[in-house]
This record gives structure tokens, C-alpha cells and sequence, in this order.
């Protein structure tokens, strides 16, 4: 008997087993699952009534909010593919996406309008526009437009495994966006491997600190949705107000990008209470560097998990919780560890391979791609088909990442292809050359990159973010560096900023970096 697996399966689970149980926090809104699940089906209707069939693309662009969570599910119910919007493009970047996607319907937060208002009129199959908030420009307001529906129980479209669910925007940084097909299938397989590593319960409360719109927030609204979890919301970044919401609502485990946690740890001991239960903090994007760990476990006494993945693969497909035989390893062997991207989740398969396709040694020093073979890799790239043969060869889809694998099979990550540094014939990890940085006291953040030299080629350049309090000069600084790594690996050169430029999930933006230092040369920067 075929039972296929489709992602509103999550959602009937929490309201059968969880119904009465708080599902939302929303600052002042709270609801049950039973509620967010009447909200569902209102507007899976109004969805109905714009004619949105199956296979139709719907775009959300909203901050992490319960409009944004529900969509998921509302789109789901009609047969829709949930297209959501990182929130920090231009314009033209969203009337690019709204067309290649053919998207027929856009949900938008209120305070986001402004970004698309001037496109709108620009993209051909976009029949209607929601805001979240007041109406606006004649197009309804949310809570007015959904409560015009029944919320009884909405007879849903039916659903195959291998149907798409999502249509996600990977960040252009050579060339227009590209987008990736995840069925639901792939999203539902990833949601039950990544629920049992990450320990996903009902006991849970997570505060949705990264973007759902991130690779669906790392498929959270899933995993936990289905176990019952409640999800706290939060609207933007911020330190102290994520902070708060961990200490007000007890939030046990969060989802952020290494900047992130570096903003908390910043901000944490100007706190007057210590947080009292325990967090887990998962953490993915470069390897952080054990320092961060030794802190987030020591300092704050929260468990820190590394994972590892990319919106092609849904996205985890790593994690580094120590395994049994790790355990009564030394204190700073466990840092290290931790901080890897560690070793294959289950139902996937991860290798690291040179050039011909051979594994490379695990003596952690032979460097190589990461490849992965799962149930989790895309569909492909929408309208794409030539990057999508140049991702998926011979069954594995190629990563872009370059890694080692130690004596243990912990897989360490050096650098994105593009961001490795090629100095006199040397390959440089930019990676670990800012974890030398990092050492340094009174380094907040750092980003290295290659810039080019007339002798060398090219050669480290790091752009550093200093401590409030502290002050220290290029010089002190490559001297540091210079006493933690091989000469020819220590930056050259150190700009000093007030902010390094960031992506909407946090992550630092290299290629802004580099563009300032390649643009009068002939190199393309990625």
C-alpha cells in the first residue's frame, strides 16, 4: 500500500495530537495548534477563490511571523508551491524572481511592500497581492481578506510525494538567482532525519531566529510542526530582543548563523539574569572557530550543534553531535570536534573527492569537494537544466564546498571553491585564517578574502570588526596572525570597519568584499 509523503501530514499530526497546545507565540498573539490549523484552512479557500491550482508558484515575502508560517501549509492545501523571498533584495531582483517563477499570488508583509510596490505592474502572471497588514494600493489586507473564509475543515487537493512543494531563491552572486525544486518528499525525508538528530520533541520551544525563508528555515516549520513544538516568532535580528524571548518564553533550542551567535555572546554578559535552562544552539554557514564553542558552552552553558548543508540538499545533511566513542575525549579535543561539519545524517551519503572522483585520504589534510548522494537533492534548478547537470553528475550533486576528513571521518570545511585563495601556487583557507583572527581578543568579526598582488597573484586581505572597548592597529594584528599560522597564509593587509555586510540569515557577504578590490582587474569575482 503506497501512503505517499506529503508535508501538511505534519500539521493534521500536531492538531490530532497537540491541538489544545500552545502552537504560535507571536508577541502579544498566542494560538493553539487547533487555531493556527482553522487560520490554514481559511486561507488555503481564499486561495481556492484566486484560482490558485495545483502546481501554481505562490510567493511569500515576510519576516519570520505566523502569515509566514501558515503559508506553508494554506499553500499546500490548494496543490501550490511556496516560493518565499529572501527579504533583503532590490527591487529588481524581486521582479526577476516574481516572473521566472510565474508566481500568481504574492503575500506581503506591510513593512516589506515598499520593496516590490514598484515592480508589481512589471510582472505578468502576478494576479494578486495580499499584505500582510492594512490594505494597501487596493490590494486587501490579510486578517480581513482570510476571515472572509470559512476555517472549517478544507477539502484539501491530493497530493503525490514527487510533487514540488517549494521553489527556493539561491543568492546570485554571478548571474541571475537560480531556482532549486524540493518535492515534498524530500522536504518530508529531511524533516524526520533532522527531527531525530537535532532531538526535535514536544517538549521544545523554538524561537524561529533564522529566516524561513532561508531554505524554509532549514525545514523547521516542519520538523517542528510535527512534534508538537511551540514556535516563537521573531521579526528581526536583534540580541537583546532574542535574549529576552529565550528568557520569557524558556525557548530550548534556536536555528542561527554563526554571526548571529556571535552578536548573543556579545551581549550576554551585559545581561543582569542568566538564562536558567538549557539551549541548544544549531549552528550552520563556515566553521566557527573552537572558541566559539569553548564560549557558547562554558559561558552561557548552552550545547552547541554544528550541521552542514545547502538549499540544493533540503538543506542538512551533516551534523557534529559527538557520537558515543567521543565522549571521554579531552575538553578542547570535544571544541574541535564540534566545530566541524562533522559526519552524515541519516539518508545521506557524504563523501569528500579530488578531482578524478577518488575520496581523498582521511588524514585531515588532503583537501577535496564535498559530494552527497540522499533523498534530500533537488529536483533541479528551475528552467535551468545546464546548471542543474553541472550540480547532479553521476548521481552525486557537487557541493561547491571544499573539505578534509580526519582519522575519526569528521569532515572539516576549508573554504567554498570560490573562496579559496591562490596565492604564489599555494592554496590559503580563508576559513583559517579568520579563526586565527578570532583568537585575538579583541576581534569581534572577520572576513578574508583575496585581493589581488602583483607578485603573488593574489593574496590574504582581512576586513575586521573590533571589540567596543578595545583598539588595536594592522600591525599588532598580522603580528598575531603571524605567530598562529605560516607566514604565507597571515593576512597581508587588514581593513578596519564598523560592520561587515551581511546576508538576510547572517551570513558575511564576501563577494561585496572582494568586488571593491577586483573591479579594475581582469579576474571575475564570484
Amino acid at each position: 500500500m503506497h501512503v505517499p509523503l506529503v508535508l501538511t501530514d505534519f500539521l493534521d499530526r500536531a492538531v490530532e495530537q497537540y491541538g489544545e497546545k500552545v502552537a504560535i507565540i507571536d508577541d502579544v498573539k498566542r494560538l493553539t495548534y487547533r487555531q493556527l490549523n482553522a487560520r490554514v484552512n481559511q486561507l488555503s479557500r481564499g486561495l481556492k477563490k484566486f484560482g490558485i491550482e495545483k502546481g501554481d508558484k505562490v510567493a511569500y515575502l515576510a519576516p519570520n511571523t505566523t502569515e509566514m508560517l501558515e503559508g506553508f501549509y494554506g499553500v499546500y492545501g490548494v496543490g501550490g508551491i511556496m516560493t518565499p523571498l529572501n527579504t533583503r533584495l532590490k527591487p529588481s531582483d524581486y521582479q526577476f524572481i516574481l516572473t521566472h517563477s510565474e508566481s500568481k499570488a504574492l503575500f506581503v508583509d506591510e513593512e516589506l511592500y515598499p520593496l516590490v510596490q514598484p515592480i508589481l505592474s512589471k510582472v505578468p502572471n502576478l494576479k494578486h497581492v495580499v499584505i500582510h497588514g492594512k490594505s494597501t494600493d487596493g490590494h486587501p489586507g490579510y486578517d480581513g481578506w482570510r476571515g472572509s473564509f470559512s476555517d472549517e475543515a478544507f477539502d484539501r487537493v491530493v497530493l503525490e510525494e514527487n510533487d514540488i512543494a517549494s521553489l527556493l531563491y539561491t543568492s546570485g552572486t554571478t548571474g541571475d538567482p537560480k531556482g532549486v525544486l524540493l518535492t515534498h518528499r524530500s522536504n518530508y525525508l529531511h524533516a524526520l532525519s533532522s527531527m531525530h538528530h537535532l532531538r526535535v520533541s514536544d517538549q521544545d520551544t523554538l524561537l524561529h531566529v533564522l529566516p524561513m525563508f532561508h531554505v524554509n528555515g532549514w525545514g523547521s516549520p516542519f520538523y517542528y510542526t510535527a512534534n508538537g513544538a511551540t514556535q516563537v516568532m521573531l521579526r528581526k535580528v536583534d540580541p537583546e530582543m532574542i535574549l529576552d524571548k529565550v528568557e520569557k518564553h524558556g525557548v530550548s533550542v534556536m536555528h542561527m548563523a554563526p554571526t548571529v551567535l556571535n552578536m548573543l555572546l556579545e551581549n550576554y554578559p551585559n545581561r543582569e539574569r542568566i538564562i536558567g535552562q538549557n539551549v541548544r544552539v544549531v549552528i550552520a554557514g563556515s566553521a566557527p572557530p573552537p572558541a566559539f564553542v569553548r564560549k557558547v558552552e562554558e559561558d552561557l552553558n548552552w550545547e552547541f550543534i554544528q550541521v552542514y548543508g545547502m538549499t540544493e540538499i533540503s538543506p542538512l545533511i551533516t551534523t557534529s553531535i559527538l557520537r558515543s566513542s567521543e565522549q571521554d575525549r579531552p575538553k578542547e579535543e570535544k571544541y574541535r570536534l564540534k566545530a566541524k561539519a562533522g559526519y552524515s545524517m541519516i539518508g545521506s551519503k557524504v563523501k569528500v573527492v579530488d578531482e578524478l572522483g577518488n575520496e581523498v585520504p582521511h588524514d585531515g589534510k588532503a583537501i577535496g569537494e564535498i559530494v552527497t548522494r540522499t533523498n534530500t537533492v533537488m529536483e533541479g534548478y528551475y528552467k535551468n537544466p545546464e546548471a542543474t547537470n553541472q550540480a547532479i553528475r553521476d548521481g552525486w550533486l557537487h557541493t561547491g564546498d571544499m573539505a578534509t576528513v580526519d582519522l575519526d571521518g569528521y569532515i572539516e570545511i576549508v573554504d567554498r571553491m570560490k573562496d579559496v585563495i591562490i596565492s604564489g601556487g599555494e592554496n590559503i583557507s580563508s576559513i583559517e585564517v579568520e579563526g586565527a583572527l578570532y583568537e585575538h581578543d579583541s576581534v569581534l568579526e572577520a572576513a578574508v578574502v583575496a585581493i589581488p598582488h602583483e607578485r603573488w597573484g593574489e593574496v590574504p586581505h582581512a576586513v575586521v570588526v573590533i571589540r567596543d572597548g578595545h583598539s588595536l592597529t594592522e600591525k599588532e594584528l598580522i603580528a598575531f596572525s603571524r605567530e598562529k599560522l605560516a607566514h604565507f597564509k597571515a593576512p597581508k593587509s587588514i581593513t578596519f570597519a564598523k560592520e561587515l555586510p551581511k546576508t538576510a540569515s547572517g551570513k558575511i557577504q564576501k563577494v561585496v568584499i572582494r568586488k571593491e578590490y577586483w573591479k579594475d582587474h581582469d579576474r571575475m569575482v564570484h
